[in-house]
């Protein structure tokens, strides 16, 4: 499991692509439905994670006269991630139902979100305590973590970026609310990587599609660790690394980058605020922001010559001022 959710990061594919998950034990199980931001000790939690279970089976009946058998029916979504990695029609059902919920829930949480008395500030105010916390017990646990840096996009830089891009819309701008990462080495990274999926974001919520990863050959990084180092063999090859579209950065750039929809939990007097109906959405939102990660030694590369940040976004400007006199 551990391994499949590296690769899904840095491969930037999708959780609904999966056949089925690993999770070994009750404690695992309830550890990934932590990092969803859900508390299986508070009743309300409990009772919301079973609302979007009975949804997504509601959905798959309706929509596929999909079978569901009735011990997944009744298991609870702890349960049920421990079944949909076994075998057999219940651990394909248990997967199907899991799908739905994912993106049941995700769509419910948005409009949680969209009713809630609260600003975009806010809302990357919640996030940054959260990341802030994590970072800080690995710092002082002495996890090899050498820099980390957190920022909000300023709006002149939102601008400028949706001039560079064809899509001239501010859905397209996924860095509004971003943290940099930098690690004592490169193998330092897939550690650092894993327990930041298990403590801070859980793996299914990282964005599609929108994975860079110019730094890390999956499989030889992988077989250099002992416990992954059989298990690694069992993954398509993805040693080519995914390069940026972006036409502005070097492709002397080397960075790990990733797309995270935040789960958050809503303070409660923001719930209590809130209309009764959309009330009953809570208590989770979502929140994207940018990860990047990279090694010390990497990092001191990129600072140089046409690799920079400040040649970045020399290119950039350039490039929006002539399509502003000129068009493209």
């Amino acid at each position: 499991m551990d391994l499949a959710t590296v690769w899904l990061i840095l491969t930037g594919n999708s959780v609904i692509d999966w056949q089925r998950v690993d999770f070994r034990s009750p404690a695992e199980a309830r550890a990934f439905l932590r990092a969803q931001a859900f508390d299986l000790d508070h009743r309300a939690d409990v009772e919301r994670l079973e609302a979007i279970k009975s949804s997504a089976i509601e959905y798959v009946r309706r929509q596929f006269d999909f079978p569901i058998p009735r011990p997944i029916e009744q298991a609870t979504v702890e349960e049920l991630l421990l079944i949909a990695s076994g075998k057999g029609h219940r651990q394909l059902a248990a997967c199907v139902v899991l799908k739905a919920m994912h993106i049941i829930h995700h769509v419910e949480a948005r409009e949680l979100l969209y009713g809630l008395p609260m600003s975009d500030q806010d809302v990357f105010r919640l996030v940054e305590e959260k990341v802030y916390r994590v970072v800080g017990h690995m710092l002082s646990a002495g996890q090899p973590i050498t820099e980390f840096v957190s920022g909000r996009k300023r709006r002149d830089s939102i601008y400028t970026k949706l001039l560079s891009k064809s899509e001239t819309h501010a859905s397209a701008i996924y860095d509004k609310l971003r943290f940099r990462i930098v690690t004592r080495s490169r193998e330092d990274l897939l550690p650092v990587l894993l327990y930041l999926s298990q403590e801070l974001f859980p793996f299914n919520y990282v964005v599609p599609h929108e994975s860079i990863n110019t730094l890390i050959h999956f499989r030889s990084s992988a077989e250099e660790l002992p416990a992954f180092k059989v298990l690694a063999k069992r993954f398509p090859s993805v040693d080519e690394l995914t390069l940026s579209s972006n036409t502005f950065s070097s492709q002397a750039y080397r960075i790990l980058h990733f797309v995270v929809d935040m789960p958050v939990r809503v303070p409660k007097n923001a719930l209590l605020a809130a209309p009764p109906a959309v009330r009953s959405l809570g208590p989770v939102i979502f929140a994207l922001c940018e990860f990047q990660m990279v090694d010390r030694v990497t990092e001191e590369s990129n600072e140089g010559g046409e690799a920079s940040h400040a040649s970045y976004k020399e290119r950039q400007r350039l490039a929006v001022m002539q399509r502003l006199k000129l068009g493209s």
